[in-house]
């Protein structure tokens, strides 16, 4: 049977959801469960690159801008985990497309590109095969980075603090998700939101209600708990399952993994 790749993306166009924290776990996750998974950097912050990386971004080679404003020359540089990850946590079949500050200046620099928002997914395409899944962390806002994120993708995660504010907002990233689908990728589908930094607070409580009562089952199951590892893990350049695998963050996502296995599976 031909194998095929789960292009996911995790997008939300709020900052400190857990968008980089859920594509480096889960990307962890899945590796340990004998997957081979890329994991693509697509935000100038480069918080996913710098969460897993244990040297110093200037000094790479090429990073994902210099394929971007460098296509069709440039492939997209993928890094294996013996060549990123700190002793101790080496994944074999875990690879990288690391970030970096010059992102920021490929974005302005494809606005004028024809087909731009296509130019990730062609990359892409000479690559995905060799995955199982490929997870792609994407900026907190909804400009051409994100929309090639998300036309290069089969599915998108939104992961979602349950707080009001973030919850009012969903309508942005839900009509953003749909414009892509009917303009530019008619196989998008957004497989669900994930409740994160979860508290046993009527705040909390309250939000989950809503969200499982007006969306129903595209709200995941799983909850991710507000744990202090989480935070913790990216200054020791490893991700959480990793990090502190006792945790109710590690055990969350692992959870939240297998769910998301399931969704292929059922």
């Amino acid at each position: 049977m031909e194998k095929k790749t789960r292009i996911i993306s995790v997008a939300n166009h709020k900052g400190g959801v857990g968008k980089t924290t859920t594509t480096a776990s889960v990307g962890t996750v899945l590796a340990t469960m004998g997957y081979k998974v890329l994991l693509i950097d697509m935000d100038p912050q480069s918080n996913l690159t710098s969460s897993l990386m244990c040297v110093d971004t200037d000094a790479l080679e090429s990073t994902v801008s210099d394929a971007l404003v460098g296509y069709p020359t440039l492939p997209l540089p993928v890094y294996s985990s013996t060549e990123f990850s700190t002793e101790g946590h080496v994944h074999d079949s875990l690879y990288l497309v690391p970030s970096s500050l010059s992102l920021a200046g490929a974005e302005l620099q494809l606005t004028s590109v024809m087909a731009r928002e296509y130019i990730l997914s062609r990359l892409l395409s000479k690559v995905s095969a060799e995955y199982d899944y490929v997870l792609i962390d994407c900026p907190p806002s909804l400009g051409l980075l994100t929309i090639n994120a998300l036309t290069a993708s089969q599915y998108v995660i939104v992961p979602m603090v349950a707080e009001v504010l973030p919850f009012k907002g969903l309508e942005m990233i839900h009509n953003t998700i749909a414009s892509v689908k009917e303009r530019l990728n008619p196989t998008l589908q957004e497989l669900g939101i994930l409740i994160t930094r979860y508290e046993r607070s009527n705040i909390s409580k309250d939000i989950e209600a809503k969200l499982r009562d007006s969306l129903g089952g595209l709200v995941f199951d799983t909850k991710i708990r507000k744990n202090i590892t989480i935070a913790q893990a990216p200054l020791e350049n490893v991700n959480i399952v990793d990090y502190d695998p006792k945790s109710n963050g590690a055990a969350d996502y692992e959870s939240f993994t297998r769910e998301l296995v399931n969704k292929f599976t059922d």
